[in-house]
């Protein structure tokens, strides 16, 4: 088998390795810009007057994103934090070899067999998420072969991404780009 060179989609964002969404938070918010204000609207007169809305973007990519339902200010940031990973995990690549992708050890660790079961609302998901795009892009979004390179079933890695509704948007874009069907939802 010759080599072939990995695709990159022009519209998304590529990043060098390790991908934003898995890292560390401590590390994450490295690269991020957190700020924390007021909003109106229901939550009382503690929500009125304290500073529990957040807002984190991703200072290189500037994908951005915010929390203001809690009425801690800590619930909040966290919430956006995860709300960012997930983004991140959508919009942006890491370049990866189409053929011979060599998994996580997270990716090792969470895989069963030819399985992947992980509840989307899990800390890892956004790792994962962004692991299989960034495999399923590399092969010009051909979700079988990633799903061959992954160690997973094609119905397995299209479940994965099917549990968040922008990637699998993204997905069926793609495809839509390179001139594949895109996958039923």
């Amino acid at each position: 088998m010759s080599y072939r060179i990995p695709y990159v989609d022009p519209r998304l964002t590529m990043l060098q390795a390790p991908h934003p969404s898995t890292l560390p938070e401590a590390d994450l918010l490295k690269q991020c810009t957190v700020e924390f204000g007021r909003v109106s609207g229901p939550g009382g007169q503690h929500r009125n007057r304290v500073d529990t809305a957040c807002w984190v973007q991703h200072t290189a990519t500037g994908i951005e994103a915010q929390a203001t339902e809690r009425r801690s200010q800590g619930q909040n940031k966290g919430m956006a934090i995860w709300r960012v990973r997930l983004k991140l995990a959508v919009h942006c690549r890491t370049p990866t070899n189409r053929d011979r992708h060599q998994c996580s050890e997270l990716w090792c660790r969470r895989r069963q067999g030819e399985k992947m079961s992980v509840n989307p609302e899990h800390e890892d998901y956004p790792a994962l998420l962004a692991e299989a795009l960034d495999v399923i892009v590399a092969r010009r979004y051909d979700v079988a072969g990633a799903a061959g390179v992954l160690g997973i079933t094609m119905s397995q890695l299209s479940r994965l991404v099917r549990h968040h509704k922008h990637a699998f948007g993204m997905l069926n874009d793609g495809r839509k780009a390179v001139g594949l069907v895109p996958l039923r939802s």
